[in-house]
């Protein structure tokens, strides 16, 4: 199976004083023809927030947005009306579609916060605006391998409006997990703590693999490692 590599360090980066950001694709400032996304994977931001700071409002449309916290804790305000802080290892997903305007902020006075927001191009344009969440329950808060968004709302998984599975891996040292690339299917890896092989591949925190071939690949975390594995089918806009 053919791999591309996608390596931290090669990502842009944008320092602002109260924000840390590294994309994965072109995003803001950073123009790159060879990274403006993957099917309808459109950005990954890893954000550093310093304490008090935060995104103002500010508007989007036609996109799924999601945000996973992975340190600190985000408090989110939208013009449909939602408040809510989420927590590490929690999930919020807005659903853009003909408009809305939100703001995420770190509240706390003392702490950073620690998150990745990942935007995801919907199945179609003029969506109604909607938000959900995903939260872990305690089974699942350390759970290996499962599913957190998806296009039918499976095993209890924040629904998104796209041919989009959305699995996180939390692998302890020495275990393995699989996953089929289906024909026509794509899938993207990126990895947030600890190291993972991918088959001959080497990922670190911050790296990514993608694959549009068919086949089976497995993932072994050679320290406790985590991810997100994203499983992207088809993308027609309409």
């Amino acid at each position: 199976m053919r791999f591309t590599l996608r390596r931290a360090a090669e990502r842009g980066h944008a320092e602002h004083g109260w924000l840390d950001s590294w994309h994965t694709f072109s995003f803001a400032d950073y123009h790159d023809p060879a990274h403006m996304g993957f099917r309808a994977l459109r950005v990954i931001n890893q954000d550093r927030v310093r304490a008090g700071a935060g995104f103002p409002t500010h508007p989007h449309r036609d996109m799924e947005i999601f945000s996973y916290v992975l340190e600190g804790v985000l408090q989110h305000q939208d013009s449909m009306g939602n408040g809510r802080v989420l927590k590490p290892g929690e999930i919020q997903l807005m659903s853009a579609g003909t408009g809305v305007t939100h703001s995420e902020f770190n509240p706390s006075r003392t702490d950073g916060l620690h998150f990745l927001q990942i935007w995801i191009q919907p199945e179609r344009r003029g969506l109604a605006p909607g938000y959900t969440e995903w939260k872990p329950t305690p089974a699942q808060a350390e759970a290996p391998d499962l599913v957190v968004i998806s296009p039918d709302g499976r095993d209890g998984s924040a629904r998104i409006h796209q041919d989009v599975v959305v699995r996180r891996l939390r692998l302890p040292a020495g275990s393995a997990t699989q996953h089929t690339v289906a024909a026509g299917r794509g899938l993207w890896l990126q990895a947030i703590r600890g190291d993972l092989q991918v088959d001959a591949q080497r990922l670190q925190a911050g790296d990514a693999l993608s694959t549009e071939d068919t086949g089976s690949i497995t993932i072994t975390a050679a320290t406790a490692a985590e991810a997100l594995l994203f499983d992207l089918g088809p993308f027609p806009v309409r």
